[in-house]
Formats: structure tokens, sequence, C-alpha cells
């Protein structure tokens, strides 16, 4: 198999962080300036998703005559992925940060993370240890393909048996302590994913046909079948407030999750191919999301009252 790595011409140690912005509020500016503050030469291109909230405009003005940051501003919202590709194709480093705008980065994680990916040329996908704000950990930051039979197994609890009948193990990957410095997983997060830029091209970026959740997956699955590791550094750990615009607009999101998932879904799961399975889990995927409206609805008339 030929490297996509192989006589590479973008510049060598640069890394492009590419930050999607959709309404995502004022943690934007703080994910900015903690990525250029790093000790790794870094490029940011920020891919604007139509805000209409001023965060962008505040973002442009703060970082106008820092040369470092470019803006990108699409005329409507194409979704994270489509958006994700735009600014990778502007990209001038030899590697490509996929950052949500509210994660922190310290000091050296950009550094550590490029020397996770510079050791081995069969990596093709670097993601960090997300935790929340009081410093629990993200069970996306590294898990397994999510197959009908794990998501069972986590939804009705089996997964808690997989030590003993490793047969109902379910997306989430347990977490032990010490756990590898390195970890060979099947995906992690893309809150934070970073790869070289010529293997994000060889196997096409991200799919548009997804929206919004689950493009990480697919990515990840995706580059694994190109022959590319994927792996979460698990000693390096990012801040992922998750907030944004999600809390603000979480019908819209849900709706396009249960999109991501089928999409997933029919593309790689062996379980797709029996007709009465994949009615089945149609039924269930949406079945679940009318059920949820409710309570997202009532989420989100929270938030608006929140001061």
């Amino acid at each position: 198999m030929v490297d996509p790595r192989e006589g590479a011409t973008a510049a060598d140690d640069l890394t492009s962080v590419v930050v999607v912005t959709a309404d995502s509020g004022e943690g934007t500016g703080e994910c900015l300036a903690a990525a250029l503050a790093g000790t790794a030469a870094t490029e940011i291109i920020v891919v604007d998703n139509d805000s209409h909230d001023g965060g962008i405009e505040r973002v442009a003005a703060r970082f106008a005559h820092v040369g470092e940051v470019r803006i990108v501003y699409n005329g409507k919202n194409l979704g994270f992925g489509a958006a994700c590709n735009r600014g990778a194709a502007l990209a001038n480093g030899d590697a490509v940060l996929l950052l949500n705008p509210d994660v922190i980065v310290g000091a050296d994680t950009i550094a550590r993370l490029r020397a996770v990916l510079d050791a081995e040329r069969r990596i093709g996908v670097v993601g960090a240890l997300q935790v929340d704000p009081h410093g629990r950990i993200d069970p996306a930051s590294r898990r397994r393909d999510p197959l009908l039979r794990r998501a069972l197994a986590s939804t009705f609890g089996l997964a808690r048996f997989a030590a003993r009948w490793p047969a109902l193990a379910g997306v989430d990957l347990p977490w032990n302590e010490p756990a590898p410095a390195v970890e060979t997983v099947d995906a992690v997060s893309g809150a934070l994913m970073l790869l070289p830029c010529a293997v994000f091209e060889s196997v096409g970026g991200f799919d548009e046909g997804y929206f919004l959740h689950c493009e990480d997956l697919d990515l990840c699955r995706r580059v694994r079948d190109a022959g590319f590791r994927v792996v979460c550094a698990n000693k390096v750990r990012v801040v992922h407030g998750k907030g944004g615009s999600s809390r603000h607009r979480p019908v819209f999101v849900a709706w396009h999750k249960r999109r991501g998932m089928w999409r997933w879904f029919r593309k790689f799961d062996p379980a797709a191919r029996n007709p009465l399975l994949r009615a089945l889990v149609w039924c269930g995927i949406w079945t679940a999301f009318v059920a949820s409206v409710p309570l997202l609805l009532l989420s989100r008339r929270r938030v608006a009252r929140a001061p």
C-alpha cells in the first residue's frame, strides 16, 4: 500500500488548527488564544457556519492583527464535517488538528500530540483524553465502533459483565490505571483529532453526508480501513466544556445525531444487511428521538431562562 505521507510538500512541523464555529459563544476566543500560546508552531483556520450570536465578530476583532489566524465565513451552516473539510483544504501545515471551540489545550498539548503522531508513520489519527471542568473523563475520548450488539449491551447495562463475558462488551472502553500512554482504539472524539494532512486527504476527509455527530466515528473507521492506526494519547488531557451552541438548540442537535447514527449503521454495521434488523434499528432510533423531544424542549427553556 502506498503511504500518502510520502513526498508531502506541506510545511513540516506546522500544525494547522481548524476550529468550526456556529453560534459557539464566548469560549471561542479562549480556545484560539490557548492554541496560539502553545509551544508548537501553529496556524489557525476558523470556519464559521453562519453564526448570528456576535461571537465570530468579536473573535475577528480580537485576532485581527494576528497573522496566524484566518477566518472563513460560510454563507450557511454546512455542518461540522463539511466545514472541517473546507478548513483543512486551506491548511499550510503537514498535520491538521480539528478542534472544537469549547476545548482548551495546554501550552504543550499540541507538541505532545505531534510527538505521538510523528513517532510512527502508521498512526493516522491521534486523540487526547478529554475531561470536563471537574476532571471527569469523557468516554467519547476513546471508544469502540458502535456496532448494534455493542450499543444494545451498553443500553441495557450488559456491558458491565464484559470482563467475564467479552461478547457483552459495549461501546465505551473501560478505564483502568495504569493506562497505556498511547492506546490503539477504534475511534476518538471529533472534538480533538490530529491527523497528517496527507492521510486526511487520502481518505477524502469527512463524509459530508453527516451534518452533526458520528462523522468522527466514520472518519476513524475509514482511516483504519486504509491501514492506519487510531490512537488516544492517554497522558495528554484537555478540558472539553461541552457547551457552545448545542444547549440552545437541543432538538436540532438530537435530530442530526440520530441521522448520523443511522448513516453509520447503514455504512459499517454487518447487522444492516439484515432487512428486519434494519427496520427495527430505524424504528428504535426515531422512536427514541420522538420520546426525547419533550425533555429536550424543557432543557432549552431552562437554558433560555438562565442568567
